[in-house]
């Protein structure tokens, strides 16, 4: 498949943030005005999809912030959503959801347990999702297609609701995925050297993608920082072959293992405790029944994962998720550039780096 010629901003964000962006016309040092952003990726960047394809995500999901579940994996925003409201724009609907959607100013094609890879197996044996990267780029395809056509030949209440076809060759696009490709390798109880050696193939793939559209596991991290080197020579080829983008490596790792590992001296509280979770204990997190999740008590169902009193004090929502306290303090340290490389604030991630 040819590069698409509408390829314009892309952030991707892995254990790792890449900003890819071609041609858009702005002074040093002034602000891109991106129009709007277009995303995919896991659950850590799911606005909806998931839930709107197998099941809503129940409560407590969404209560510190929206008051009630809105498909999110978590008690409030996440960093997808504090990126959209630096730029001035709505947080993404979820190219998924069919009811109540607005994509104007762009569209979320994330869903949770997502990866690079196909997985070879079901969401329902495994927790993976079918909707791989490479199935959200075909989503993406038809996207373009269709939203043009009807924008075009039916208007009306449609030009309310999808986007101006320059908006593609301006748009900023984020990529937040990655991190269920290294952990299903563990899950299935391969080694570090096993999980790493299938990490070129990652690279291959998001390439092509690309191109066409602190307490933690010692291993775990270990194999995290070598994907995120892979990942930034990725980007370093990439600069090379495409001349007239931008593209910007941003450091969501580094920024993750400070809020964990200086949790206590940044005010949380214990970054291994769940705030959404059941069974008490180290963790208060028992895989078999998840945030929202039910227990039987005399016969009777009963909710029996609720959510702390307070997770604005919490890192970990579920055990699996940041909270939005979390999200913010991750996005607070990104936002600026002083993680990226080069070290350009997100507003201005649409300027080409002459050292590239």
């Amino acid at each position: 498949m040819a590069p698409p010629p509408y390829a314009a901003a892309v952030v991707v964000a892995t254990v790792a943030v890449l900003v890819l962006v071609s041609q858009v016309s702005v002074a040093a040092g002034a602000d891109c005005r991106f129009p709007a952003v277009f995303n995919f990726g896991d659950s850590n960047s799911d606005t909806g999809g998931l839930s709107a394809t197998f099941g809503a995500a129940p409560p407590p999901n969404g209560r510190t912030f929206f008051g009630m579940p809105v498909g999110r994996y978590c008690d409030g925003r996440l960093v997808i959503d504090f990126i959209a409201e630096s730029l001035g724009l709505p947080y993404l609907s979820a190219y998924l959801n069919s009811i109540g959607s607005n994509f104007t100013q762009g569209a979320n094609f994330a869903t949770a347990g997502s990866s690079i890879r196909r997985q070879n197996t079901s969401l329902f044996l495994s927790g993976f999702s079918p909707i791989s990267l490479d199935v959200q780029s075909w989503e993406f395809e038809q996207f373009i297609n269709r939203s043009q056509f009807v924008y075009n030949n039916k208007g009306g209440i449609y030009r309310e609701l999808l986007p101006k076809a320059e908006y593609f060759s301006q748009a900023l696009y984020t990529f937040d995925i990655g991190q269920n490709d290294i952990t299903t390798g563990f899950f299935i109880n391969m080694t570090s050297e096993q999980v790493i050696a299938y990490i070129p193939d990652l690279m291959e793939r998001l390439t092509n993608i690309i191109q066409d559209g602190a307490g933690c596991s010692v291993a775990y991290n270990e194999v995290a920082q070598l994907f995120n080197q892979r990942l930034k020579e990725t980007v370093a080829r990439l600069r090379k072959t495409h001349a007239d983008a931008a593209f910007t490596y941003v450091d969501v790792y580094s920024a993750k293992y400070k809020l964990i590992s200086d949790a206590k001296k940044l005010g949380m509280d214990d970054p291994m405790l769940t705030c959404c979770g059941y069974g008490g204990g180290r963790y208060n997190f028992d895989d078999r029944v998840g945030c929202g999740g039910k227990v039987k008590v005399n016969g009777t169902w009963v909710v029996a994962g609720k959510s702390c009193d307070d997770p604005l004090k919490r890192v970990s929502w579920d055990g699996v998720h940041f909270t939005e306290a979390a999200n913010k303090f991750v996005f607070d340290q990104i936002a600026g550039g002083k993680l990226s490389d080069p070290p350009v604030p997100l507003r201005q991630a649409c300027q080409i780096s002459r050292g590239q």
